[in-house]
């Protein structure tokens, strides 16, 4: 009976993609290479590659691999708002705790069976049975997803004093007469440029407004927490 190699049992689907996202995160997206990926399972490139055979590949991989992350919630099992809420709060910290995946992403979709299982096919069953219409609720669903993307992608979560900094140098280039309201309220903007809350707050908004519109229920919410 043949045995697997040390290297192959270095190079499952799991430890590459933890490999990946830890280079990521650690040294940024571009540091994302089959070779450094290889040296830090120490395996040979040609063996990295006969389980990945392109970058696509290794993003999906990464990609479906945080996504088991994400909490099974099925559809019908909670209340609506409550369960909706849960999933994207999940699915925002998870993406705002890798930011060197969001850069990797770029536009791609994100296919991978987890997400599918643990977002995409719950979120719509229980749009469905909230009594959305089919086109309502793919909407409503896909109105959460970019949302949820977009505040996890437009801020520097890897760096968040640095995103302050940058904002801080830009605001304060503004001429007050031209733009008085954003250098009137300088402090303010920059509390909200990192701020988790102000997406937890948009979420439960969204929540609201679909919820209501569905004749849904909306009490329970999962909590935003920090």
């Amino acid at each position: 009976m043949s045995r697997k190699s040390p290297a192959a049992d270095r190079a499952t689907p799991e430890r590459i993609a933890e490999a990946a996202i830890a280079l990521a995160d650690e040294q940024g997206p571009a540091a994302v290479t089959f070779r450094a990926v290889a040296a830090r399972l120490g395996v040979p490139h040609a063996t990295l590659q006969r389980r990945v055979t392109d970058s696509a590949g290794l993003l999906n991989l990464c990609a479906d691999h945080l996504a088991s992350r994400l909490p099974d919630i099925p559809a019908g099992s909670m209340d609506w708002a409550a369960a909706t809420e849960a999933r994207f709060t999940a699915l925002y910290r998870v993406l705002t705790a890798h930011p060197g995946l969001m850069a990797l992403r770029g536009n791609r979709p994100w296919l991978g069976r987890h997400i599918l299982a643990r977002l995409v096919e719950p979120q719509l069953a229980d749009n469905l049975a909230a009594g959305m219409s089919p086109r309502r609720a793919i909407a409503v669903y896909r109105g959460m997803y970019l949302a949820t993307l977009g505040h996890a992608s437009f801020v520097d979560h890897a760096d968040p004093k640095a995103a302050v900094t940058a904002s801080r140098v830009a605001l304060a280039g503004l001429d007050a007469e031209e733009f008085p309201v954003l250098t009137a309220h300088q402090d303010v903007i920059l509390d909200a440029v990192v701020d988790h809350e102000v997406f937890y707050g948009a979420l439960r908004e969204l929540v609201r407004a679909a919820g209501g519109e569905a004749g849904a229920g909306v009490g329970g919410g999962a909590g935003s927490g920090r």
